[in-house]
């Protein structure tokens, strides 16, 4: 028996979808005052997405580790607002991969409104080793 083809890692997508709680709102988090999506956890979202679309390709005991986000954040979502949160990889370079992150509202299963766009940076890392030399 041969080995499955492992995944285009130029293809790897993730797509996650979420419901603002009061606990991810800018007054809960500390990043305003108003009960609507915080920006920081938008952030957490799209890079939970960079985690999942690299996910496929991750070695044995390998995780990976954000380097660099930039990430705009375009649209007010209030408490009870779903969203989807896409991830593409748009670049590799050895372990480095550099993805495409999205957020937008969801109106009944389907994507509208445009929430957050940007791109975070991730590197492929032994986690073992990776935390050996933190300590």
């Amino acid at each position: 028996m041969t080995d499955p083809t492992p995944p285009d890692r130029a293809s790897l997508t993730a797509v996650l979808r979420f419901t603002v709680t009061d606990d991810d709102t800018a007054a809960a988090l500390g990043s305003g005052t108003l009960a609507v999506l915080a920006t920081p956890r938008l952030l957490a979202w799209c890079e939970a997405a960079t985690c999942a679309a690299l996910e496929p390709v991750l070695p044995p005991g390998g995780t990976s580790v954000g380097t660099r986000v930039v990430l705009e954040h375009l649209a007010a979502s209030p408490v009870g607002r779903r969203l989807e949160v896409t991830a593409s990889v748009a670049h590799v370079d050895g372990r480095l991969h550099r993805l495409t992150v999205g957020a937008r509202h969801l109106e009944g299963d389907r994507p509208a409104a445009v929430v957050g766009a940007g791109e975070v940076t991730r590197v492929v890392v032994d986690a073992e080793r990776f935390l050996g030399r933190r300590r």
